[in-house]
């Protein structure tokens, strides 16, 4: 079964449901649509007995470049109107991640290209990563402003602790495929001739599993390492939109529109 939903394809075959982010223009930029889509599609995932293992990949060879700018600007540089629409934004971000770890399939995260910002954040979400040796892995915050959202403070501080999450968030610089495995971030790294066969294999595998026992060891998985993920999420949502207001945001989103200053290509 075949479903397009303009920005997000959703495919079920072999009991794997594979969601595409499919605006490949704006390397698959994370809006409000898309958070729609993604959360329809995750919700059918969970809710079909057929699905056990879930993909989850962006088309045109990236991943996802993070936050709409252009969505996010929609209203003008009028500072309240920013903070609003950055706290909306920040909040569907939050939902998508929540349900990636509500739902207690298995969620493997397929990665090359661009990984950036909150693309990065719910990849790290996920209960699996594998990515090609091409992708490059940013926390671009920082360069114009803000502070992490869908989790990612959090979810790199649970993962790697607090003197590697600093540097990360604070400086933003990019992370090779590379890196990322040397930190335990991803699991495979492969070619990118090889990405579909690594990713598939993996799902098959899972595929064969108990299921029962799958689902009750990623609700084991949440419950300690995860619990405080919800109250990161809303600590977000009202730091990003206190932030959208300062100068330094302004400043940096408005290089950003420039070109002087780019977010993911610096």
């Amino acid at each position: 079964m075949t479903q397009s939903q303009d920005v997000v394809i959703y495919n079920v075959e072999n009991h794997i449901a594979t969601i595409t982010l499919n605006d490949p223009k704006s390397l698959n930029a994370f809006s409000t649509l898309m958070k729609s889509a993604i959360i329809s599609a995750l919700q059918e995932a969970e809710a079909d007995a057929d699905v056990r293992v879930i993909i989850l990949q962006g088309a045109g060879g990236n991943f996802s470049s993070g936050g709409d700018i252009k969505e996010m600007l929609s209203d003008g540089l009028e500072r309240e109107a920013l903070s609003e629409k950055l706290k909306s934004m920040v909040e569907g971000a939050g939902e998508v991640s929540l349900l990636l770890r509500k739902i207690h399939k298995p969620i493997i995260a397929k990665l090359e290209g661009a990984v950036a910002g909150a693309g990065m954040n719910l990849a790290l979400t996920c209960d699996f990563r594998i990515t090609a040796d091409n992708a490059k892995f940013v926390q671009a915050f920082v360069h114009i402003g803000l502070v992490p959202d869908a989790g990612g403070i959090y979810l790199l501080n649970e993962l790697v602790g607090p003197a590697k999450t600093t540097e990360l968030v604070m400086l933003g610089d990019k992370i090779s495929a590379k890196d990322m495995a040397d930190l335990n971030l991803v699991n495979q790294v492969v070619s990118s001739d090889e990405l579909d066969e690594a990713v598939l294999k993996l799902a098959n595998r899972l595929t064969q599993l108990p299921a029962t026992a799958l689902t009750t060891m990623k609700h084991l998985i949440n419950t300690h390492a995860y619990m405080g993920l919800n109250e990161a999420l809303d600590m977000e949502v009202h730091q990003q939109a206190r932030l959208a207001k300062t100068d330094d945001f302004i400043e940096g989103i408005t290089a950003f529109i420039e070109k002087r200053k780019p977010v993911y290509n610096k």
